[in-house]
């Protein structure tokens, strides 16, 4: 019996993974749509059970997350890791059970935080099945890649390589334990060490998942579209180490004002301050290697959005050592200052480089040019513009509850003041779920359309 959706095809798994994050992107920022709708006028759904803001507001995060900025990376590293090592994948039959495997994952995590069923933790929320799930992929995703690696032409490992496989085996086990899969029932485990557990997990997943992939799109993509060597392999590896050594320690700095224990808080916040090392180390290096040469990255859309991802990437590991500063933090944590960081790490920088790296691939493995360089322009402008909305509004809203909250007021009093600008986020938001809907037309019809002039091999 032949399973369709297996089948052996040219680039099938990195095609899958880019359809599956065009399809999330627009389920994921209607997710949030709706959120932000409930955060202005919250009767507006009539209290629908699974729409309410306890409900979606974790959907939205999940399906962005792995669904969209995930999918759109691991499509991209699948390509890359194939392409720089000369070898085909070993198995696309497995890619394309990984693929189905990650959406699976996705679509039953969504639809069981709709129903209810939770662990209510950070972006851990998914109950256990699911989490076997995801690791259980994350553990074919290496496999199929590793024996890719170990067949491959190319004996040098370029950075990109390096930074692929230390995303995907640091996710497996920061999953694992910050999921606490070895107990089931709740996905936990009690008191303060399970703060500190959620806190390790829930920031690595964006430093150790998220960043070491869109990192390495970043390396793959500057060299080729600027048509010259990387500035250097030796600052690439000081890079890709260091934030192996100092990221893995720093989520505690989400819980100062918790009983957190003393020399952890002081571990935490002198390890986000020293994360500038790693930061500096891979944008130095990105921006030597384009330097004199902008203008080339700007002629082609991929590259565009991949610039504009280190532009975010730096703001927003200026704000990360900032904010986890006890003097700051005062100001500044538990209000919107943090969802706009958030933003900014997960859809300015990793999000925006996922499309960035979407876009400059598909040419290559389609062999035509994109449906519309149109519709990628509008969607490259209305991520841009909409991206810099949410930063300004969130951070503003943040600062007046912050001040607030600092000078006596209760939450109630402030929420009136910062009313304005949640309508201005959910505006904002019309602009996003634009942008991801015209861009999973653009991805659909360059790799389903009728076929259009020939592009890049």
């Amino acid at each position: 019996m032949k399973f369709e959706f297996l089948k052996e095809e040219p680039h099938g798994t990195t095609k899958a993974f880019f359809l599956s994050s065009a399809v999330w992107m627009v389920l994921g920022t209607t997710f949030g749509f709706i959120g932000a709708i409930q955060l202005v006028a919250p009767e507006l759904l009539a209290n629908i059970p699974w729409v309410v803001f306890s409900r979606i507001r974790p959907m939205h995060t999940n399906a962005v997350i792995f669904g969209f900025v995930g999918s759109g990376l691991i499509g991209c590293a699948h390509y890359l890791v194939y392409t720089l090592l000369r070898s085909p994948l070993y198995s696309e039959k497995m890619g394309k059970l990984t693929v189905w495997m990650w959406n699976l994952a996705v679509l039953f995590g969504s639809l069981t935080l709709s129903r209810g069923y939770s662990q209510t933790r950070e972006y851990a929320e998914w109950i256990w099945p699911i989490d076997i799930l995801v690791l259980a992929a994350l553990a074919l995703m290496f496999y199929n890649l590793f024996q890719t690696a170990r067949r491959r032409q190319e004996k040098l490992l370029y950075v990109s390589v390096w930074y692929v496989f230390a995303g995907l085996v640091f996710t497996f086990f920061i999953y694992f334990f910050g999921n606490a899969v070895w107990n089931p029932a709740t996905g936990s485990i009690t008191g303060m060490p399970d703060g500190i557990l959620a806190w390790f997990y829930g920031h690595g997943i964006v430093g150790l998942f998220l960043t070491p992939l869109a990192v390495a799109i970043a390396y793959y993509v500057i060299p080729i579209v600027c048509r010259v060597p990387l500035y250097s392999h030796t600052l690439s590896l000081l890079g890709f180490w260091s934030i192996l050594m100092i990221y893995t320690h720093i989520g505690a700095h989400h819980i100062l004002q918790a009983p957190t224990p003393t020399w952890l808080k002081v571990i935490a916040i002198t390890g986000s301050v020293a994360m500038l090392l790693p930061v500096s180390a891979v944008l130095v290096n990105l921006w030597l290697t384009m330097r004199g040469r902008v203008a080339n990255m700007h002629a082609t859309i991929g590259g565009k959005f991949v610039f504009a991802g280190t532009l975010w990437y730096l703001l927003t590991c200026l704000q990360g050592p900032l904010q986890s500063l006890p003097s700051v933090q005062k100001v500044t944590h538990f209000n919107n200052w943090v969802v706009a960081h958030a933003h900014m790490g997960v859809l300015g920088f990793s999000g925006v480089i996922a499309l960035g790296g979407i876009y400059f691939i598909l040419p290559r493995i389609t062999g035509r040019s994109l449906h519309s360089e149109f519709l990628a322009e509008m969607q490259y402008w209305l991520v841009l513009v909409g991206m810099a909305g949410f930063f300004t509004v969130l951070t503003v809203a943040g600062l007046i509850q912050g001040h607030g909250w600092l000078q006596g007021e209760t939450v109630y009093r402030m929420l009136p003041q910062i009313h304005i600008y949640m309508v201005l986020r959910l505006a904002i938001g019309v602009l996003i779920v634009s942008g991801a809907i015209l861009g999973l037309y653009n991805i659909f019809m360059t790799l389903h359309g009728s076929r259009g002039k020939e592009g890049s091999s």
